[in-house]
């Protein structure tokens, strides 16, 4: 069939071309919504997953509703190594800037930017330097720094005092503002802490911004360590891979507007091969798209289709990951390979290796600050990726 009229996307945070399965948290997302805009309570919300069951691509369309309601809206992704405080003042200042040419009191406008500016620029300097702030990088705000206002240096302070004035623009215009935070797992602690305090602040006072999170299965843990009452801050959505339902939606509606179709026996292995992840469902119905001669495609066809798939995953999906582990860190997943699918102890580890488990942390956690492993519970861990531990057993020693 005709390559250029291929419909399936696997990319990293590509909307599929129908995003099948997830009504229960578009609709979550619309009562947040809803409920924000007429100025009632709501928490903000989190969305959590294993690699590649699309959390991104939620998130991505959580912002798009939340644009078409004329919110204002910024979007980061945290990283471990990166303080979220310019991030954030970026994403806010896109979303004022979203806000603005409604608000009838430029001066408003402009006394929020010289707040933000001076947020961003009082960033200490990083530990082993000059401890005066950073106030050389410059946001590309033309007005000049307010003084006095999220600005002391210390990020639970400024962020809160930051947020409620950013809330309060909203206000003004009769909108809302949504800040989007993807691999949120990844902000450092103390970053996570501030970040909890302020949406605390704003859940007090009513203000309609929200912080919508998405991150892997071990975030709510990671939320919780820095504030006990982030259980309750947030409202939590776990997805996870589609039902049989979905995933033959996934594949049929895009194929059918192309006036091609799938027999039984075909949406049959492709949910065997793909086992409902909406990533793999892609990789997998893309490639069985390339090489099926014409429609109906067939179980025939998904067997010729299924080793390049299977190739391009060992190489984009679990291969570059595998790569960015060190030897050691390589050892200790290949334990926990062979040791099964699920969750596997620390001790279990230790001693398929021959190791002591204090030996091993090192390796433990350089794999969770990779983002390859994760703490499902104490003493436990479990793959970020599905399937990865069958791609190890499949590789040779």
């Amino acid at each position: 069939m005709d390559p250029v009229r291929n419909p399936y996307a696997p990319g990293a945070g590509q909307r599929p071309p129908e995003l099948a399965g997830r009504d229960r948290e578009l609709k979550q997302f619309e009562v947040v919504l809803e409920r924000v805009a007429r100025g009632r309570p709501e928490r903000s919300m989190i969305v959590t997953g294993l690699r590649g069951v699309g959390k991104t691509v939620l998130l991505n369309a959580f912002r798009s509703m939340a644009i078409q309601r004329l919110w204002g809206t910024g979007k980061i992704e945290a990283r471990p190594d990166q303080s979220i405080r310019r991030p954030v003042a970026s994403a806010l200042h896109r979303a004022v800037r979203e806000l603005a040419p409604r608000h009838r009191a430029p001066d408003r406008i402009e006394d929020f930017l010289g707040v933000l500016k001076a947020f961003a620029q009082s960033e200490p300097e990083p530990s082993g330097k000059s401890k005066a702030r950073a106030h050389r990088w410059q946001p590309g705000i033309d007005v000049p720094a307010t003084r006095g206002r999220a600005d002391s240096g210390d990020l639970e302070i400024d962020l809160t005092e930051l947020f409620v004035d950013a809330a309060s623009v909203a206000t003004d215009v009769g909108a809302g503002i949504a800040l989007f935070v993807d691999e949120m797992q990844d902000i450092p602690a103390d970053d996570v802490s501030a970040l909890c305090a302020a949406c605390h602040e704003l859940s007090q006072v009513g203000g309609p911004l929200i912080v919508v999170g998405a991150g892997l299965p071990h975030l709510p843990a990671v939320l919780s360590a820095s504030k006990s009452y982030s259980e309750r801050l947030f409202r939590y959505a776990r997805i996870d891979r589609l039902d049989r339902e979905s995933a033959d939606h996934a594949l049929l509606a895009p194929a059918e507007r192309e006036e091609v179709t799938f027999t039984k026996d075909a949406l049959d292995a492709l949910y065997g091969a793909a086992d409902g992840y909406p990533y793999f469902v892609q990789a997998y119905a893309k490639v069985v798209w390339d090489v099926a001669p014409d429609t109906p495609i067939t179980a025939d066809d998904i067997k010729v289709a299924a080793p390049e798939a299977e190739s391009e995953l060992a190489v984009g999906f679990f291969g570059s990951r595998y790569e960015r582990a060190t030897p050691a860190e390589r050892d200790y997943m290949r334990a926990m390979a062979m040791l099964g699918d699920d969750p596997v102890s620390t001790a279990s580890v230790a001693d398929e290796l021959g190791r002591k488990p204090s030996s091993l942390s090192p390796a433990r956690d350089g794999l969770i600050k990779k983002g390859l492993i994760y703490s499902a519970e104490r003493g436990m861990v479990a793959f970020t990726v599905p399937h990865f531990g069958q791609f190890l057993r499949s590789q040779p020693a």
